[in-house]
Formats: structure tokens, sequence, C-alpha cells
């Protein structure tokens, strides 16, 4: 495959290529637009290009009885809900948690119950459902408890609430040992003797939780339960399921590509009193997007559970009172801030530890604060190439470890296959993202454990490495009309990866360093058309370098992602820069 541009390394020392799919069909639908390119090259055949075009609910929803354990959950809720049972929902406390947690109370609430939220304290119960709290719930009235996001690995904690009893529906998405915990039921289309719902592994636990929903209005509706009252319209909590997908960084594939551009829809409306602040918090004054939703109002509603109160998320969402969603959004746009400051600190001594030939980065510090340890393994993996797992030691010797994968690389599985070694206190995951306990003692074997499992096969993950391209334009070709013609394809995200274009040749106007080391620059083309471009968190890499230090005369090839420049006081696109290459 010969390299776009005869770019075979470029400033950030890589190949540039067009999109794999694109590259090997190319001539298969050269003759195509543009928006057909984008579909076929991240996969879809030529036969559902009208579905992918416009991903509907309809056009990608599963039967939910395809799943195990679904049917068996549905009606248990619904046993519950017709006889006014005591319901609780323990979630986890990350975006996705608190989603899952917020769907399924607030389905309930329409359907008449007044579900109790649970949501663990990230520093003193840690991940998952424990029996305590479990036990706890049970002794304070539940009958039933819902896990959502959450109890595929809590053997013992499912264990004494079985002994209780009180009855467990298990809702997860997260990697299963061949073994399962005890509960009423258990649905997770990552479970290993899964069959047909296995197609769906990607989804997020909203996702699951919303097919759940589905579930159960149906077994309602079969039991004439809606002879007498209105049915819940679920369409209108996929504003929560978008948000809750898109932060939980799954793959934007079949339906949940259906979720996310639906709930996109329903969340510019606004109906959510919750969500509704959340977005006037983060001072978005336009709809959002997908972008938005990973990077604006995600974070806000992980501050809670990662340095602030656990439960700020869910009663964000589910709050009926303006005021009170007000006051809790302001508070979440706090605790963002001080993540940032707390994040700060942690990934610069991460950085500096991080440093060597290793292929798996694995740092630990003590005293870190275990709700920001995510975050910076995502910036390490960023920085590196390569999966990085970062872990907090507590004064106990105790360290919470959290970790980001590549593609190629499936760290959740590496990391069960640690816990099954015993070098692990607990650990699951999925195959980009994993979390763990450990003793600070078996941090060194563990780290050469993970070095033994997967050095090989993240040497054939790197080596493959290349930059994807799906369009090559020239700079004044880059404006409002381009970034509303690729939306179409969209929405973008893990999986289906928003548009890669290059634009050049051109030379450097001016160049200056904004915020936290961005890297701002104005370039012109031959044409003498000019062209904003951003390279982010970029001031200390070869590519920022670049772009401050270019002389007028030395011309580059730009490739990265066509934005609207919001700052702009008239319509104006710019480029979000992934790399650049000189252009002789």
């Amino acid at each position: 495959m010969s390299p776009v541009l005869g770019v075979t390394r470029s400033i950030l020392g890589q190949p540039w290529r067009w999109r794999a799919l694109a590259a090997d069909a190319r001539d298969g639908f050269g003759g195509d637009d543009l928006v057909t390119q984008l579909l076929l090259s991240r996969g879809a055949l030529r036969e559902t290009l009208d579905q992918h075009r416009a991903p509907s609910i309809r056009g990608f929803m599963p039967d939910p009885s395809i799943f195990r354990d679904m049917d068996r959950a549905a009606d248990r809720l619904a046993d519950a809900v017709q006889a006014g049972e005591s319901v609780a929902v323990f979630g986890d406390y990350d975006v996705d948690g608190a989603t899952s947690a917020a769907l399924m109370i607030l389905v309930l609430r329409d359907l008449g119950i007044e579900a109790r939220p649970y949501i663990p304290d990230r520093l003193l119960e840690g991940y998952g459902p424990s029996g305590e709290a479990l036990v706890r719930l049970a002794a304070e009235g539940a009958s039933l408890i819902v896990t959502v996001d959450c109890g595929a690995q809590a053997f013992e904690a499912l264990a004494m609430a079985h002994a209780a009893p009180v009855d467990v529906i298990v809702v997860d998405h997260h990697k299963c040992a061949a073994s399962l915990p005890v509960a009423h039921a258990l649905v997770n289309p990552n479970r290993l003797d899964e069959t047909d719902g296995a197609a769906h592994g990607h989804l997020a636990a909203v996702g699951v939780c919303f097919l759940l929903a589905a579930a159960l209005v149906r077994t309602l509706r079969a039991r004439g339960y809606f002879a007498a009252r209105t049915e819940p319209r679920l369409i209108d909590l996929l504003d929560i399921v978008a948000l809750g997908t898109v932060a939980d960084v799954a793959q934007l594939r079949g339906l949940n590509r259906a979720f996310v551009s639906q709930g996109l829809k329903v969340m510019a409306q606004r109906r959510n009193i919750g969500l509704a602040a959340l977005i006037e918090a983060s001072r978005l004054t336009r709809a959002p997007t997908a972008t938005d939703l990973g990077f604006a109002l995600g974070p806000r509603i992980n501050a809670g559970g990662r340095v602030g109160r656990a439960d700020l998320g869910v009663r964000l969402l589910t709050t009926r009172d303006p005021v009170e969603a007000g006051v809790i959004a302001a508070e979440l746009d706090r605790l963002n801030d001080e993540r940032r400051q707390i994040e700060g600190d942690v990934q610069q001594q991460a950085e500096a530890m991080a440093a060597g030939d290793r292929r798996i980065a694995v740092v630990a510090g003590r005293g870190w604060h275990p709700g920001v340890i995510g975050i910076v393994a995502g910036r390490l993996k960023e920085k590196s190439g390569r999966p990085a797992i970062v872990i907090a030691v507590d004064e106990h010797g105790v360290g919470k470890g959290s970790g980001r994968s590549i593609p190629g690389i499936d760290l959740g599985g590496a990391v069960l296959a640690a816990k099954d070694h015993g070098l692990l206190v607990a650990g699951g995951g999925h195959a980009m993202a994993a979390g763990l306990t450990i003793a600070a003692d078996d941090i060194p074997a563990f780290a050469d454990f993970l070095e033994c499992r997967l050095a090989e096969a993240v040497d054939v993950a790197r080596g493959d490495r290349a930059l994807l391209l799906d369009a090559v334009l020239a700079p004044g070709g880059v404006n409002p009309a381009l970034v509303e013609s690729l939306e179409v394809g969209g929405p973008y995200g893990m999986g289906w990866p928003s548009p890669r274009i290059a634009a050049g040749p051109v030379r450097v106007v001016k160049a200056d360093i904004v915020g936290n080391g961005h890297v701002r620059a104005v370039v012109a083309g031959d044409d003498g058309r000019s062209l904003k471009a951003m390279a982010f968190r970029s001031a200390e890499t070869p590519l920022g370098q670049a772009l401050l230090g270019a002389a007028p005369h030395r011309k580059l090839w730009l490739a990265g992602r066509a934005k609207i420049d919001d700052w702009s006081s008239r319509p104006a696109a710019e480029l979000h820069l992934d790399d650049a290459a000189w252009a002789e």
C-alpha cells in the first residue's frame, strides 16, 4: 500500500496511508460521494448504506430476548412493579454507571416504583457491589436489587446477598469469568456462554440497561399492565444512553451509533432537567455533539465520583427540581476544575516514571488520588502509543489501578489472567480499559506478567500503526461546508473514527502557545488563503516544535480533523492536528 502524498515518515514518525478498508476498495467506490466513501471505509456494506447514513433504533435494535437471562430479569422486574416492591439500584461511580442507574430509576419511576439509588464511594468502598452494602439494602427493606455496570465478578458479595436472602439482577458489560456469581439473573453480552447476544459485546452498560427496559415494558404490556396507564417513552431516555455510551468509550458501531445519533436529537431538546443544567454549566450554547459528550459533559459527571460525592451524577440525571439541578451542575463544574489540578500533578509524576522501553507502562505512586488515575492512564497511552496502567497506593500498601489500552490489545483479558494467577486482589474490565486492586509488593511481578503476556502483541499493534487519511484537500477546502458534509457520516467516536483529512501544502504564517501547552498556528496555501490549525497539548512534542520553529519558506502537509471554530466571529473552520509532514 503506497503512502499518501509520499509520506513514509511524518514529523511524528509514522507513514500516512488511506484508511485501510477504503484503500482495499478504492477502485470499487472511487466515483462515490465523500460520505459514501466514509461509510464504506468504516465497514458499512453497500446494501446497508441507507441504514448507516441515518442510524435508527428500529434499524439496529435486536430482540432483547436473544440475551441470556434477559427474559428472567424482565419477569422479575415486572413482578416487582406489579407488587409495588422496594427496589434498589446499585451503580458504579463513573458516567456509564451513573447513566445506567439513572435510566433504571427513571423507567421504574414511570412504572410507579421509586427505586433507591446506591452509588459506592470510590475511596471508602471501591468498585462494585460489596456484600455488606447489599445485605444492608436488604435489611432496610429492598426485596430486589439491580446492579448496573458492575457485578459480573462480585462472587463474594452476591453470595452474601443470596444468603440474606435478597434477589439481585446483574446488568453489566465487563468481561466475565468462566463461572458466574450467583444471581437471580445476570444480563451481560460478554458472558462466555452468550451466543446470539455476543454480537453486541461492544455495548456500554447503559445500552444493556436500555434493552432490559425495553424487555420490561414488553413484559408488562403482555400482562395488561398498561390497560389503565401510559407506557413509558423509552425514546426520551436516549440522551442518557448516548452520554454513557460515548463517555465509556464504547465502539460506535451498529446499535451504539443509533443510540448516540438519536440520543443527541433528544438531548438538543433539553428534556432532562439535570442534563439541561449540566449543558448550561458546561457553557455550551449550541446543541451538544458526540465530542461534547466525551469532553464536556462526561468529565463533569465523572468529577463527582472522582473527587466529590459519588451520587451527584445520578441525583442530577434523576432530579425533578430545576433549582436542585442547577446547584448540582455547578458543583460538578467546580469539582471538574479541582479534578484537573489533581490530575496534572499526578500526570507529571507518572510521565517521569513511565520513561523506558517497556511495552506496557505500569506506574505506581503513594498518595496519588485514585479518582484521576484512569484519566492519567489515558494520557500516558496517548503520548506513548502503548497500554498504560496507573496505580494509586494508599497508606496501607493497597494499590487501586486503572488501565487504558490501544487497539489490538485486550487489556481487560490480561488483567483477568493476572487475577487468576494470584497477582491481584481483584480486577476486570474490557479490551480497552481495566481496573484492579493489588498489594503494593506485587506490582513489580504484575508488571512483569503483563510484559511477558502482551509485549509481542504490542509490538505488532504498534508496528502496524499508521496515520489513516480519508481525503486530501487544498487549504481553502477546509471550510464550514466541508464540516457540515462530513457530519452526515457521523456520529463519530471509538470504532467509527472521525474523518481525517490532509491539507496543504502550506507555510506557517505565525504560531504561538495558548492555554495548557496547546499550539495555535495560522497557515497559508499557495493561493494565499489562510487556515487556523490547533495542535492540542503539543508544545513540547515534535509536532508543536515544528509549527513553532518552521521557517517561512518551508512548506508542510497538515493532517487532522476539520471542526467549526466556535470562537470565530463569523462561520469558519479550523483543523485540529494529529500530525504534519514536510512537503519537500
